[in-house]
């Protein structure tokens, strides 16, 4: 039996027949003591006083213990088979005990711990996917732009070709490299906040001089376009949060207004700051956004069908902005463009 094999069990046995060898010893002893004067009779009750003494006790006693501490042994070895079913067979098994006690304390560790280990095993299982997902969409993006590069390398080897056209295919492969060159760095800034590798500052900042910070780098090509970038609220009004983070994530927002506002358009910044939030709202009079893509258009490596790039800016920002307990939104306006609304909430939301 299964139940003999237990250490404790055998010391307790042994345990028990050394105690009674010591009472029957000590019960003889006093009967041999005994005076001449005593009876026979005296003598033999002493000893089935003792013998009965130690009978009791090692059947009253050896009886309750032996049976409880079988007992005990059968719960541990039916919590022992629930665990080796949900660690082999169905990873859902419930480890089920409504008894109280120490022993039911344990299980409910177990239990806990069991829970514990489900959860980790179902996260390590979603990131294999999430980073599976992510490899494959990088392989997509990152396709075009090569078979790109090697039909420009192709033309650029043929020997008849001219110099305005080595020249212009020259600017090409610059941009195809430099596009590619961004989408990496997003992606590798992405994977550091996915990480948790980033810390992000938290300093007082306001919205005007983020703003233009963003804006720099648009200068130039929003002139080309004849866009204007208008500027509204107060110079006190801000959030905390990082800058250089910050400014980066808006910027994104802006290139993508810029990129779908026609020649001449305009784009609007408006903030606000009250007791509960901070708000950011940058707003153009573009075509706006399908309706179709409204709802996928912060997701990663999302093209919708007005959209060039890889889809990653937008994705890059809602990821800075949440970082920083930031919460940002898209949708169209009543009277024509795209309207991105970013709020700093002041408390944990």
């Amino acid at each position: 039996m299964t139940f003999w094999r237990n250490p404790e069990i055998k010391k307790q046995l042994y345990t028990y027949l050394a105690v009674s060898a010591v009472l029957l010893l000590a019960a003889e002893a006093v009967a041999a003591r005994a005076t001449s004067q005593e009876t026979w009779q005296l003598r033999q009750a002493v000893r089935l006083l003792a013998l009965g003494c130690v009978g009791s006790a090692l059947v009253w006693g050896g009886l309750f213990h032996f049976i409880h501490t079988a007992g005990r042994y059968r719960k541990l070895s039916r919590l022992a088979e629930q665990l080796d079913v949900f660690l082999h067979d169905d990873r859902h098994a419930v480890i089920f005990g409504q008894e109280e006690g120490e022993l039911a304390i344990l299980q409910d560790e177990v239990w806990k711990m069991t829970v514990m280990l489900r959860e980790q095993a179902d996260a390590l299982q979603g990131e294999k996917q999430y980073l599976c997902d992510a490899i494959t969409d990088l392989s997509h993006q990152l396709r075009t732009p090569l078979t790109s590069l090697n039909l420009i390398q192709t033309m650029l080897g043929e020997p008849d070709i001219t110099a305005s056209r080595r020249e212009e295919l020259q600017r090409q492969l610059k941009m195809l490299l430099r596009r590619i060159d961004d989408l990496l760095a997003a992606l590798l800034k992405m994977a550091r906040i996915d990480a948790g590798a980033v810390r992000f500052a938290s300093t007082r900042l306001a919205f005007a001089e983020v703003s233009l910070a963003a804006a720099a780098p648009l200068r130039i090509p929003m002139e080309l376009k004849g866009q204007r970038l208008l500027l509204h609220g107060e110079e006190a009004a801000g959030f905390t949060g990082d800058g250089a983070w910050s400014a980066e994530a808006i910027g994104n927002i802006l290139k993508n207004c810029m990129e779908h506002t026609p020649r001449g358009g305009q784009i609007d910044l408006y903030w606000e700051e009250n007791a509960v939030y901070s708000e950011l709202r940058i707003e153009d009079n573009g075509p706006g956004i399908a309706p179709e893509d409204l709802p996928h258009i912060l997701e990663r490596f999302y093209k919708g069908k007005n959209q060039d790039g890889f889809g990653v800016g937008l994705a890059f920002a809602r990821m800075v902005f949440t970082a920083q307990n930031g919460v940002l939104t898209v949708e169209n306006r009543a009277q024509g463009g795209a309207r991105f609304a970013v709020r700093f909430y002041k408390g944990v939301v």
